[in-house]
């Protein structure tokens, strides 16, 4: 099977949709291959070319959102030699990536869902605060509780947006995130 070809392009798209679709009502765990077709009005036997279960499928779709936010995250940076307190909030992309995804994120912060998918999320934003942070590495710094700290007070953030149903422009939280990154807290 091609990869690249449209219509596995198009065909893997409609899964992803559909899935987050399902994943708005009820939890992974309930949710069968067959529910998946019959919403994507695909047969099981499509699903089965692409997948070996449902959670290869979730596991990919969260992978494709992961790699968007990784390249927004680092979109700031490319080429530049600036510290995260110096960014500018027009150059922000890290919430353009969540509204891009809103679905989603609205399913990993809601009540019902499995914390397994905040974990996930916190692993990767954590991880990237750190690449970033070891560049600009100060004396006393505790780079992983640095970083722990960031990468909640982010997701904080953003649950707070998605608590709001994204009531705040893009550019409204780009402009506090970078404010809060100027704040010094000593």
């Amino acid at each position: 099977m091609n990869l690249n070809d449209l219509r596995v392009l198009k065909t893997k798209s409609l899964f992803h949709q559909t899935l987050v679709k399902l994943l708005k009502d009820k939890p992974l765990e309930s949710i069968s291959v067959s529910e998946i077709c019959k919403l994507a009005n695909v047969n099981r036997g499509t699903f089965y070319l692409h997948y070996d279960q449902k959670e290869n499928l979730f596991e990919e779709y969260f992978m494709k959102v992961m790699k968007d936010l990784e390249d927004s995250y680092h979109k700031p940076y490319k080429n530049l030699p600036i510290q995260p307190h110096e960014v500018s909030p027009s150059s922000l992309r890290i919430f353009h990536h969540v509204q891009k995804y809103s679905d989603f994120y609205k399913i990993v912060f809601s009540a019902k869902a499995s914390m397994s998918y905040y974990y996930m999320f916190y692993d990767k934003i954590k991880s990237l605060l750190e690449e970033v942070i070891q560049l600009y590495e100060e004396e006393n710094m505790n780079i992983p509780l640095y970083s722990s700290y960031q990468a909640n007070a982010l997701i904080g953030m953003i649950m707070q947006w998605a608590a709001e149903d994204f009531s705040y422009s893009v550019e409204y939280m780009n402009e506090q995130y970078a404010h809060f990154l100027r704040m010094d807290p000593r």
